[in-house]
């Protein structure tokens, strides 16, 4: 070792090597050169008309670093730490070199999660997908190699072809089980803060009487009693109403003389007038529920909703809609933390697949909520063949029964793609306390699952945004590397292209592949090189032969 690498390795620093820093097979390496990183940054960039309101940040190693969040399931410290302490992850944020130091901060990465979309992240997987299928569609059209099926199917009207599967989730939010009793003893104390602040905050003399020893000693005896009835859980939360409304109206008298209550208060403080009207009205008519129902004074947006599962028939949170096609990828349909009833997007979804493929699904698998008369004309009248069984009475004939068993195995799919979701990309708890970061915290969960689904690191994608004649022109190249092929090099944005095998062509290309994900000066000559590989490569087609390749 000579003195400059050991002055490096002295300040934590050291040049990625291949064969010493990380395993080129690791997924996170792969996933590195998956990712169109320039694609992703020029949708983000146009949220911002006003560069002003750029994140100062770069964009692959906060985007990257939220993606790692979820797979690892880690806080915004936690993910900092991890990545400081592995070469794999610095590498696939971009990073030339191996650093101790913290690539970003805690706050800069929370700040850069609010200026996530919803609509965003769901272009975003969108894009993904878009690059999956040119790999895809390259590789038909080489084995095809222009055969006349394909020709004859473009001269006639498509028939519905395909399984589109329809499903919907919730992701809890990380909060208490919701109890009225917990609830309003939460509120109470709450409202005893702002008293103090008033009191301390503008010198006053007297300080009103809230009896907040005698209410902590009451919520105490309630909560360690042997046996909570039904009686005794209402008179305390009379109890405790009462306190509430006497602390409610000090605060009112307070805010009538002028005084004004901070910012950090004011959200708390409508929140807990609310909580109050609906128990209060609870309370009054003997009744367990009421339409939209506050479960969380620090969350109060997300309802409780009821599901069909029996270890939580009860969630708070975000519900959602996914869609699940045919090649197992994934679509955010809808999202909402308002209850919705999830029949009514059927129709939406099954609308974008014919826009993005041409054609209606042939089969769509669905759940029984949305079988109805309305969704069952609509298939009828496109062509599309609904799961489940038929109305009235049902059929006697052993092959229908068990075509909808078939059905319902087919469906499983859906639900793989949710406990995945759940159990490895984070959606099944979510700990953003905001509204906006929390369907974001969603959206990104599916799009990290389809990520590490639908085989992303097959592939490397080098991505060009060329100034041609005063416009803007993408141009990239996809490599396929489960067989060392060139899927194909495509230009101008569109799906025109060539595409092409190639053990050769693909050594070319992987000699400058570093510099070129790096280094921005050498795009244009890394293109016009790969210009030139592939002219050498068709005049001599000696060169597509390769024993090892084939064996």
């Amino acid at each position: 070792m000579n003195s400059e690498e050991e002055s490096q390795l002295k300040k934590g620093i050291s040049p990625y090597e291949e064969e010493h820093i990380f395993d080129p097979d690791n997924e996170w390496v792969k996933l590195a050169h998956a990712i169109s990183w320039g694609r992703l940054e020029a949708k983000y960039a146009e949220m911002f008309p006003d560069r002003k309101e750029y994140l100062a940040l770069p964009f692959r190693t906060a985007f990257g670093a939220l993606i790692i969040q979820k797979r690892r399931k880690l806080s915004d410290r936690a993910v900092i730490r991890e990545i400081r302490e592995s070469s794999s992850l610095q590498y696939f944020l971009g990073r030339e070199r191996f650093s101790h130091e913290a690539l970003i901060k805690p706050s800069a990465l929370a700040g850069f999660r609010k200026c996530l979309t919803v609509d965003y992240l769901m272009e975003a997987n969108e894009c993904i997908l878009l690059d999956v299928d040119r790999v895809i569609n390259g590789q038909e059209t080489k084995k095809e190699n222009g055969n006349a099926v394909s020709a004859d199917i473009a001269s006639r009207d498509i028939e519905n072809l395909g399984t589109e599967i329809l499903d919907a989730a919730c992701s809890p939010s990380n909060i208490k089980y919701h109890q009225d009793y917990l609830l309003l003893n939460e509120a109470r104390e709450k409202l005893e803060v702002m008293i103090d602040y008033f009191c301390m905050g503008f010198h006053m003399s007297d300080k009103p009487r809230t009896y907040r020893k005698i209410a902590r000693n009451e919520y105490l005896a309630y909560v360690k009693s042997r046996k909570c009835t039904k009686e005794k859980l209402r008179a305390a939360i009379r109890k405790q109403l009462g306190y509430i409304r006497r602390d409610l109206g000090y605060l009112e008298n307070y805010m009538e003389e002028g005084y004004a209550l901070p910012k950090d208060y004011i959200d708390c403080y409508l929140t807990i007038w609310k909580l109050y009207r609906q128990q209060k009205y609870m309370y009054d008519n003997r009744i367990c529920n009421v339409e939209n129902r506050i479960v969380s004074i620090s969350q109060p947006y997300p309802p409780a909703n009821v599901g069909e599962k029996e270890e939580t028939p009860v969630e708070a949170g975000a519900g959602y809609c996914v869609s699940i096609d045919e090649k197992g990828r994934a679509r955010l349909e809808k999202i909402s933390v308002d209850p919705y009833n999830e029949n009514g997007v059927f129709k939406d979804v099954m609308n974008r697949y014919k826009e993005r493929t041409g054609h209606y699904p042939g089969q769509v698998l669905v759940d029984q909520i949305y079988r109805t008369r309305d969704n069952r004309r609509f298939c009828r009248e496109n062509g599309i063949i609904m799961s489940g069984s038929k109305l009235g009475r049902p059929s006697k004939d052993k092959n229908s029964r068990k075509e909808e068993q078939q059905d319902y195995h087919g469906r499983m799919e859906g639900e793989r793609f949710f406990a995945t979701g759940k159990c490895c990309d984070g959606a099944g708890l979510i700990r953003m306390p905001m509204k906006e970061t929390t369907l974001s915290s969603i959206a990104l969960s599916i799009l990290a699952t389809n990520l590490f689904a639908v085989g992303l690191n097959c592939f490397f994608l080098l991505y060009f945004l060329e100034d041609i004649s005063g416009g803007e022109t993408e141009s990239y190249i996809v490599i396929d590397e489960r067989n060392d092929e060139i899927a194909g090099l495509f230009w101008g944005g569109t799906d025109e292209g060539i595409a092409f095998t190639g053990n050769f062509y693909y050594q070319c290309l992987k000699e400058i592949r570093r510099e070129c994900s790096h280094d921005t000066s050498c795009i244009m000559e890394a293109f016009f090189f790969y210009w030139l590989v592939s002219v050498f490569y068709f005049i001599f087609p000696s060169q597509q032969s390769n024993p090892g390749l084939n064996a």
